[in-house]
């Protein structure tokens, strides 16, 4: 059955915020979604059985325990989500994905931020911009997050979920930054965070961790980061798009 399963009865939330964190482009998403689930020391609330994830086990090092792919953790003093994969997403299972995780984000009262990189063209301090649903244009303005420089696209399992979020209604924002798109980027995901998930969710996210363990990131995901370029169709990405495509 396609559902999300909640494991902690005993947390209470308020209108959560929720951060995607599925891999892509530079793995903007998933550094940023490990970090914060490590920074805050979130505990896992969730997991997500949607049809169509890979079914392989997943366990840590010193730790027995095996748990799915695909989870989500909380922050019940920060009113905050966030949904950790430790596995792409095929981009044949990304409409179902979508559809599982955006309902489950209705019936929950929950503003989903998704996350993507987009090739960086140039040196310096990655650029961000903010992309919106429902009524969620009031949040990037309210968190003083820039609007597209340019008509693009978002695809991958990430593309899917903005579409299911903007068909069904949900307010919700998507925030597309610069990576490097051969290798994980520590430094567009600290941009993410500090200039985006930080004043949408209403959270101080410290990150001097995370660039001083950028070089120590990258070897850590290195291996996921070649996965992603030999399957680049399920890979979250936003790119320019030409005036008539």
């Amino acid at each position: 059955m396609a559902d999300i399963q909640v494991t902690r009865d005993d947390v209470e939330l308020d209108a959560p915020t929720l951060v995607e964190g599925l891999p892509g482009v530079g793995l903007v998403g998933k550094i940023a979604a490990d970090h914060l689930v490590e920074a805050f020391d979130m505990t896992e609330y969730a997991t997500v059985h949607c049809d169509g994830l890979p079914e392989i086990a997943v366990y840590r090092k010193s730790d027995p325990a095996v748990r799915p792919p695909v989870r989500l953790y909380v922050d019940e003093e920060r009113d905050l989500l966030v949904l950790q994969s430790d596995a792409p997403i095929s981009a044949s299972a990304a409409e179902e994905f979508a559809g599982c995780v955006t309902e489950w984000l209705q019936a929950n009262d929950v503003t989903p931020i998704y996350l993507s990189g987009r090739p960086a063209e140039k040196d310096g301090v990655p650029s961000l911009y903010g992309i919106a649903t429902g009524e969620g244009e009031g949040l990037l303005r309210e968190a003083g997050v820039d609007s597209p420089t340019e008509n693009g696209g978002v695809t991958g399992p990430t593309g899917a979920l903005l579409y299911e979020a903007q068909r069904a209604g949900v307010d919700g924002v998507g925030l597309v930054v610069e990576a490097d798109r051969r290798f994980p980027d520590p430094e567009a995901a600290r941009v993410i965070l500090t200039q985006g998930i930080a004043p949408l969710a209403g959270v101080d996210v410290p990150t001097d961790k995370l660039v001083e363990q950028a070089e120590e990131i990258s070897e850590a995901r290195a291996q996921l980061a070649e996965q992603m370029g030999e399957a680049e169709d399920e890979s979250t990405s936003a790119r320019p798009l030409g005036m008539f495509q």
